[in-house]
């Protein structure tokens, strides 16, 4: 289990910008995971030319040269179009990429004062209630925050309101989760008009992922470009909150200078709790002895939980860091297969995801079924209203199916 991180630590890199992560390693991966493949965006505009047949005995007349040329012409200007976009980073279909991500979110060192009228507060938006957890912690009463993912939606396949790009279009800011959890969001954030920063919380977390070889690895940059596919559930670590934490305190400080002795305030007692939360968490996993600490989850989203806390990952019944993906039947059945054979007593789903699958896969494999908050808060009167209960109730429901 990695060591404990250090109150010192933590106040020593505050100051320098830095945030230990050293130690980390991501769960172990058993079983199967789909390929993330990438693919090239359809081009939209073809070019057509018409060819005219020439006689064996006859050269080609004027008209004909003047179709081969347009011909070659088009071919060129295919095969200029192809290089072009062979040369940008494509999104990925199932597998969260940063590469479009990175070329409209602002790095917090870039983010300029925003001029604020005598008792106007910022106007904030956040993509997920997780976020708005944690943003709200820090903002308090000196924000206007808006939360455009309404509790229980799915992240990964969640289309804003009208309301909600009208929201966007009248922010200062706009926070996401980032490291490609809003993918598919993306195009709605940036075209919403306004004039907004977008910015991830997510920024100097070394972020967890597939290798090109197909492995789990941990990336050695914030941006993940040295792995194939990047884990975005960052938050299922706290200690990844905690620089979440920083991250806002520092957004919103530059935003709003007169504010930020203020939000530094509200962060370093926020941290404090998240302190506290992750050495709960250490107490509370203890009691699962090491050798029956597999889990079995709905899709890939619990591996920087495992990593912190000393869990293997067995596997997914969506192998893969969205739920937009879908699972093969040999898939399936494989995963069925190492559920039974490595003694696994349960499959967790959240409670955002469809849990048809995961329940065939916990009926087929006779385990039980157990519900977790994975990617989104409960209401106010459910279990998991904030962050920190939501955590306290995924891990006592885990660690009770385990014991």
């Amino acid at each position: 289990m990695p060591a404990d991180l250090s109150h010192e630590a933590h106040r020593t890199n505050r100051r320098t910008g830095l945030f230990p992560l050293d130690g980390r390693r991501p769960g172990r991966m058993v079983g199967t995971l789909i390929e993330r493949s990438r693919g090239i965006r359809g081009i939209t505009d073809k070019q057509k030319s018409r060819i005219h047949p020439n006689r064996r005995d006859e050269g080609p007349s004027p008209t004909a040269r003047s179709g081969q040329g347009r011909l070659r012409l088009g071919l060129l200007s295919l095969l200029a179009i192809l290089f072009f976009l062979s040369g940008c980073k494509p999104r990925t279909g199932n597998a969260p990429s940063t590469g479009n991500e990175e070329l409209h979110i602002t790095p917090l060192a870039a983010l300029e004062a925003r001029t604020l009228a005598p008792g106007q507060r910022l106007h904030v938006v956040a993509t997920t209630s997780i976020v708005g957890d944690v943003v709200g912690q820090v903002g308090g009463e000196a924000i206007d925050l808006h939360v455009l993912m309404p509790l229980g939606v799915d992240p990964h396949t969640y289309e804003p309101a009208p309301r909600d790009i009208q929201a966007i279009a009248e922010a200062n800011v706009v926070f996401l989760s980032g490291l490609g959890l809003e993918e598919a969001l993306l195009p709605r954030l940036v075209n919403a008009g306004g004039e907004a920063s977008l910015v991830s919380l997510s920024e100097g977390i070394a972020p967890l992922g597939l290798s090109e070889a197909g492995g789990p690895e941990s990336g050695q940059a914030a941006n993940g470009r040295e792995l194939k596919s990047v884990d975005p559930h960052v938050w299922q670590d706290p200690t990844n909150v905690i620089r979440w934490t920083e991250n806002a305190a520092e957004a919103l400080s530059r935003l709003d200078p007169a504010g930020a002795d203020d939000f530094q305030q509200t962060a370093d007692a926020y941290r404090e709790e998240l302190f506290r939360l992750d050495a709960e968490i250490q107490s509370m996993v203890a009691s699962v002895p090491a050798g029956e600490r597999k889990l079995v989850t709905d899709h890939d989203d619990l591996a920087y939980f495992a990593a912190r806390y000393g869990f293997e990952i067995v596997g997914a019944v969506i192998p893969a860091y969205s739920t937009s993906a879908e699972p093969s039947a040999q898939e399936i059945s494989q995963l069925e297969v190492a559920v039974k054979q490595l003694g696994v007593i349960a499959v967790f789903v959240g409670v955002e995801a469809n849990p048809a699958l995961s329940r065939r896969v916990a009926e087929d494999a006779g385990v039980r079924l157990v519900p977790i908050y994975a990617d989104s808060l409960s209401d106010v009167n459910g279990p998991a209203p904030n962050y920190i209960q939501l955590m306290q109730y995924n891990v006592k429901a885990i660690v009770d199916a385990l014991r």
